[in-house]
């Protein structure tokens, strides 16, 4: 198994370009089974994430050619399976957007229960209540999701928590149904935005897209585009991050500054210098961090992607810090790797209180999940001595080129067998 090795105490310095959004690609690229020609999708990050979802895609009949790195030509014309097994998703979680392309196309989908992240109970009883509202009946049978409808019709759905992946799911499933749906308490994150550009510029009709009420009027046919992916804010704020953990100086290039707003204002409050651009940022800091106050919550409030990240820099804060996980039950799995490091850190449910100590040790760890992942990589940068991250399969489903991108940077990391 490949491991990274990290000898800490280097400080980042340099410019560091962000790759295209793993979640809006994981969302855009089922989304192609909905297209009546073919399209090309650019600025994709070259991540293992991306590679899974053109495997099923390609298993489902789908013609699919990388015409570089970063771009895929995919022709879904020949698409005539609606099966997606457990083999197929078990490593990914982005698996049920699945569900809701593969019913938007011909009315029928049938697929495993997805894999990805382990951090708590991710029930889909609301994508359920969402197929349901359009007229599709739903069955739970030999470990399989079966949805079906002889037609759908649009329906006025209330989302009883906010859910990206329930709202992602309606949206591609809705887009080409008869009449108007209605998604209340939708959520509202740039990728959520991203995908309803992509599916109006197929000629879907689309509105209210980044707000907590989105309306989508059925279209009988969509056509093939052209079209780029957004730059991945989380990406982004993980070098945000290692930038203040290592005292550094990183200019944060290819990004949407205000899709990191919320992750810029705890940076800022941790005492470090943010310098916003058109298309930049610009993070250095020269002190310990100051003790910091976080709260996850669906956005624009403070993502819970960016929380692992941010609580591997407070670790070596000055006081004590909390914070309040708002999304998942389970988040915290990764504490017990950083308290081998040497981190204080006590969690009481939903909650964590980290005690600021010196400095870090360097020590064997793993990823356990993906974000959890780059978190080890913060912690091991800032750490004395030699860190040992295993389990790095996590990182890579969302990290394009992690270690280049790093050791440009200055840092001493590499991958090994």
């Amino acid at each position: 198994m490949e491991k990274f090795v990290i000898n800490g105490g280097k400080r980042l310095c340099g410019e560091v370009r962000i790759s295209g959004a793993k979640n809006s690609a994981v969302a855009i690229l089922p989304g192609v089974l909905l297209a009546e020609s073919p399209c090309v999708i650019e600025n994709l990050p070259e991540i293992s994430d991306v590679r899974s979802v053109c495997t099923v895609l390609s298993r489902l009949g789908a013609n699919v050619e990388f015409l570089d790195n970063t771009t895929v030509r995919i022709d879904p014309t020949g698409v005539k399976a609606f099966t997606v097994t457990e083999e197929m998703s078990k490593s990914m979680r982005a698996s049920s957007y699945f569900m809701g392309a593969l019913l938007g196309r011909m009315n029928h989908s049938r697929v495993a229960p997805p894999g990805g992240c382990d951090f708590g109970v991710r029930p889909i009883d609301l994508h359920i209540k969402g197929f349901e509202a359009l007229g599709a009946k739903v069955m739970i049978e030999d470990g399989m999701v079966d949805v079906k409808a002889d037609a759908l019709s649009g329906g006025y759905v209330y989302l009883d928590l906010v859910s990206v992946g329930a709202t992602v799911n309606i949206m591609l499933a809705a887009v080409k149904a008869n009449g108007v749906t209605v998604i209340e308490n939708a959520a509202r994150e740039p990728h959520i935005v991203d995908l309803a550009n992509f599916l109006n510029s197929m000629g879907a009709n689309i509105m209210g897209a980044g707000t907590n009420a989105i309306k989508i009027r059925g279209v009988e046919h969509l056509h093939g585009v052209d079209y780029s992916i957004i730059p991945d804010q989380i990406e982004a704020g993980t070098y945000m991050a290692a930038a203040v953990a290592t005292k550094g100086d990183v200019l944060v290039t290819n990004v949407i500054p205000k899709h990191l707003e919320s992750i810029i204002v705890k940076i800022r409050e941790m005492g470090a210098k943010v310098e916003e651009n058109d298309e930049s940022v610009r993070v250095s800091m020269d002190t310990r961090p100051r003790m910091c106050k976080v709260k996850t919550m669906p956005h624009p409030g403070f993502p819970t992607d960016m929380q692992p990240q941010v609580a591997a820099v407070l670790t070596v804060g000055e006081g004590t810090s909390i914070i309040n996980e708002g999304v998942w039950d389970s988040r915290f799995r990764y504490v017990e790797q950083l308290s081998l490091m040497g981190a204080e850190v006590q969690v009481d449910g939903k909650r964590a209180f980290i005690n600021g100590v010196e400095k870090l040790s360097g020590t064997r760890v793993r990823a356990v999940d993906l974000r959890a992942g780059a978190a080890m990589i913060v912690a091991g940068l800032m750490a004395e001595g030699e860190t040992i991250i295993e389990d790095i399969e996590h990182i890579d489903r969302g990290y394009e080129n992690v270690v280049g991108k790093f050791m440009a940077l200055g840092a001493d990391i590499k991958r090994i067998n």
